[in-house]
């Protein structure tokens, strides 16, 4: 004859229970905490990135790509506005890094005397502006030139409004995707 196993204690079948219950919970919340300490998600919520981005899309942002690299001209960044101006952050291209000589001119913008090619633009700006930046600032400007609150108009950003680099489009689901990065081989060719 076989013996049977005694059934377990009720009491310590629902401590079990309980216990594995309260370690997937306390899982779940140290991802979450983890996964919004790195990342973040935010709406387009005007049209001056367009033709890159539209007013609807949202973006996940990485927090801590800055971390480990400076900003590159081209980024794609969401930011805080400068002087308190909005409590919504902003999304904006960077297209003059610390230390550079800026300027719009002729439609055109000229970083360091050299002209750079912007495909990614709506048209060219109406404005003509001339800029230095401090070791700590950037210069960011949305890709809808003519309809965007930005460096032409409030200046430029100090390195800590910078809250992150946009990666990743991921609505609408028809627009899904890496967001694109441009390099400048303008201004790589210089020595």
């Amino acid at each position: 004859m076989q013996a049977t196993a005694p059934s377990p204690h009720p009491r310590a079948s629902h401590w079990g229970l309980l216990r594995e219950l309260i370690e997937t919970l306390v899982l779940a919340l140290l991802i979450f905490f983890v996964v919004n300490t790195i990342t973040g998600r935010y709406e387009v919520q005007s049209i001056s990135m367009e033709p890159t981005l539209h007013e609807g899309q949202y973006l996940i942002v990485s927090k801590i790509t800055y971390w480990f690299r400076s900003p590159e001209r081209g980024d794609i960044v969401v930011l805080d506005p400068p002087n308190n101006q909005s409590e919504i952050p902003y999304i904006k291209r960077i297209v003059g890094l610390p230390g550079e000589h800026i300027q719009v001119r002729s439609g055109r913008l000229w970083v360091n005397g050299v002209v750079i090619n912007e495909p990614y633009i709506s048209g060219p700006p109406n404005y003509q502006q001339d800029w230095i930046l401090d070791e700590d600032e950037y210069l960011v400007l949305g890709d809808n030139r003519n309809n965007s609150s930005d460096s032409h108009i409030w200046g430029a950003l100090p390195y800590d409004n910078i809250i992150g680099k946009s990666v990743f489009r991921y609505w609408p689901p028809e627009k899904w995707g890496l967001i694109p990065y441009y390099t400048f081989p303008e201004l790589e060719a210089l020595p």
